[in-house]
């Protein structure tokens, strides 16, 4: 039996180590075999499934507001950012994030990678021209690996399926290092979703995490952004 994340954050983040604002996000969603997503995830979580299927998520969106413990100003904003995604649980069923690569612009994030966190450095563009919005990123450093993407927005989502909050609900963000597994608490309103089809896809961004070549998105989602988004100190699983 699925079972659907809370729709609100379950925990409060009153000391975030950053806060943020997503904006002109999209969501491109793959479906998977369980089999193909577990093989590439660290000791200690288990790939989450919906009617029994995985599911990848490629998610380019632009941050702005970034403010360092919540308060400092952080240059440069806004910029691009780009991850590709999937949906984990614990054995005792909590749920959240796991990241194959988080592509970025800003230097200071790279140094998430101390804590496992798999930012990488990336040359992106966003751009919007009437209800198409344009998206590309070239990763530096590894060649051939980057994608091209262009979305039209549909009609808003006046009342979201299992599905669309299995997806978008998730609260916690999970990383490895150090031999540890570590969970970082992730708080935002609901997210303010919209329907959105592909009109271009080129990627390799799954078959440079390990993946399988996917079939055509299964679905896209589309929003205007949310914020604040607090992210609180990773803490290690016990």
């Amino acid at each position: 039996m699925t079972r659907t994340p809370p729709r609100r954050a379950p925990e409060t983040v009153a000391f975030p180590l950053l806060s943020v604002r997503w904006e002109r996000l999209a969501m491109v969603h793959w479906r998977y075999e369980a089999e193909a997503v577990q093989r590439l995830l660290p000791k200690g979580l288990l790939v989450d499934r919906f009617e029994d299927r995985a599911w990848v998520s490629l998610t380019p969106f632009v941050m702005s507001s970034v403010r360092g413990l919540g308060v400092v100003p952080l240059p440069p904003a806004p910029f691009p950012e780009t991850n590709l995604r999937t949906y984990v649980r614990l054995p005792d069923g909590r749920s959240g994030l796991w990241f194959f690569s988080l592509d970025v612009t800003a230097p200071y994030l790279w140094g998430g990678q101390a804590l496992g966190v798999r930012y990488r450095p990336a040359d992106l563009v966003v751009r919007e021209r009437g209800t198409d919005t344009f998206y590309a990123g070239r990763r530096r450093g590894a060649e051939g690996v980057g994608y091209r993407l262009r979305i039209r927005a549909g009609g808003l989502v006046e009342e979201t399926s299992p599905l669309d909050e299995w997806l978008t609900s998730r609260w916690v963000a999970f990383s490895r290092s150090a031999g540890l597994l570590w969970r970082t608490p992730v708080h935002h309103e609901p997210w303010t979703l919209g329907r959105g089809t592909v009109g271009e896809l080129e990627q390799t961004l799954t078959r440079s995490a390990g993946l399988p070549d996917p079939e055509p998105p299964s679905l896209v989602h589309v929003s205007p952004g949310v914020g604040p988004v607090r992210l609180g100190p990773p803490r290690p699983v016990r």
